[in-house]
């Protein structure tokens, strides 16, 4: 079960460590929403409102981070800028619950967002095609373990001891951030190795903006695109799942979501390693369709059955989708871009592929004043199953590039 996370550049399970200790010590994401309104006292509006300030702040931070990465290098922007976030919440820790607190916890969510393309770059660095996808999916699993955890810390330390959930955030902030200092060497220099592999062309460095590069890799772009869709569907999990169970079950209902997100990160610890084994050896985009029709299955069958026995099997199966489209998204758009371009390359796609989670509660929540909960999860049922045909269409297109370019190689 263990065979595709065998053989990995030891810093590959450097990263694997350290997420799982990040994720460990990520407090006050997951708490945002309660400190807000009920330590500070905000409105539910004011709250929404600090909510999309801190997702806009953290996406043109990310932005930022992939020109700074592919500048300066992986290590550096990681270093700096999460000495910086684990700073910053450890001064949170002595403040009093105010609105100051909220533009603090701003901030320093805004210093660790920049390092998420430099920890993506890093591992599409040190990997090649023939074992990104285990890599990725390894990083993916240490995150998903690390989370199972902290939530739990933090719902204790958040009775408690507020103050601590800052200090215990920081602290797990510098554990991190020393394992990678210690442990990992810079990469940059490996994005300016000439790449002799044939079959690895699109990796080889070239001149020039990400806009030229983007132009002259269309399928990225429609890949991001598809995926906005696909996340779309996948926002749900936060916004009409929970509304359907206390629809349901007005009184127990906030338990029994609790119990079908704990049975989500179980899936995702114990079928990560058994989806990587068997589904790994695919085709990038043949795996996406597979996720999108499980995302279609999973949530679109939801409107039809939705005892809470059928919840957990359509979970089970939306939750595979899940897994699959991780161990397949960031190789996918690492094998199709140059080295030189790779920090900018994923911060820009993310902005079109990651605003399907932004738009998803919006759009839904204005659709379910026109249509009923069910209706709702048919539509995104047919929606998912929309843009799996469109991702099918994107894998023929790859496949007629690709016979096209060996056309041309065997002409010469």
């Amino acid at each position: 079960m263990l065979n595709p996370y065998r053989g990995m550049p030891r810093e590959i399970y450097v990263i694997f460590v350290a997420r799982i200790i990040n994720a460990i010590g990520a407090f006050v994401g997951p708490l945002m929403t309660i400190i807000m309104t009920q330590s500070i006292g905000l409105s539910e509006g004011k709250a929404g409102f600090y909510l999309s300030l801190l997702g806009v702040v953290c996406l043109v931070s990310s932005l930022s981070g992939g020109k700074l990465v592919d500048r300066f290098g992986r290590k550096s922007i990681i270093v700096l800028f999460t000495v910086l976030a684990a700073v910053a919440y450890f001064g949170i820790g002595f403040m009093e619950p105010t609105e100051d607190m909220i533009h603090f916890i701003i901030v320093a969510a805004a210093f660790s967002a920049t390092t998420k393309p430099a920890y993506d770059s890093l591992i599409a660095d040190l990997t090649t095609p023939a074992n990104r996808s285990g890599a990725y999916a390894l990083s993916y699993l240490g995150w998903n373990i690390g989370f199972a955890i902290g939530p739990i810390l933090g719902g204790f330390l958040y009775r408690h001891h507020l103050s601590w959930l800052f200090f215990a955030e920081s602290i797990a902030i510098f554990v991190t951030v020393s394992l990678i200092f210690i442990f990992i060497p810079e990469t940059l220099g490996k994005t300016r190795e000439e790449i002799q592999d044939e079959e690895r062309y699109l990796e080889r460095c070239v001149e020039g903006s990400i806009f030229k590069v983007i132009r002259q890799r269309p399928l990225l772009i429609f890949f991001a695109l598809i995926m906005c869709g696909y996340n779309f569907t996948y926002s749900q999990w936060s916004f009409m799942l929970p509304m359907q169970i206390m629809k349901d079950y007005p009184i127990m209902g906030a338990q029994y979501f609790g119990f079908l997100a704990a049975f989500n990160g179980f899936i995702v610890m114990v079928f990560t390693p058994i989806v990587t084994r068997f589904a790994g050896h695919l085709p990038y985009l043949q795996r996406a369709v597979i996720g999108g029709m499980l995302y279609a299955v999973g949530f679109g069958m939801i409107g039809i059955l939705h005892s809470l026995e059928l919840l957990f099997l359509w979970a089970f199966i939306f939750t595979l989708g899940e897994i699959v489209l991780a161990i397949t998204v960031s190789p996918f758009i690492a094998d199709n871009t140059p080295a030189s371009h790779r920090g900018r390359m994923t911060s820009t796609l993310a902005i079109i592929s990651d605003a399907g989670y932004t738009l998803g509660p919006l759009g839904m929540g204005i659709a379910l004043t026109y249509i009923n909960m069910a209706t709702g999860w048919i539509a995104l049922g047919v929606s998912a199953l929309m843009f799996t045909a469109l991702m099918k269409m994107l894998e023929c297109r790859e496949r007629q590039i690709a016979l096209h370019k060996s056309v041309k190689a065997l002409a010469k």
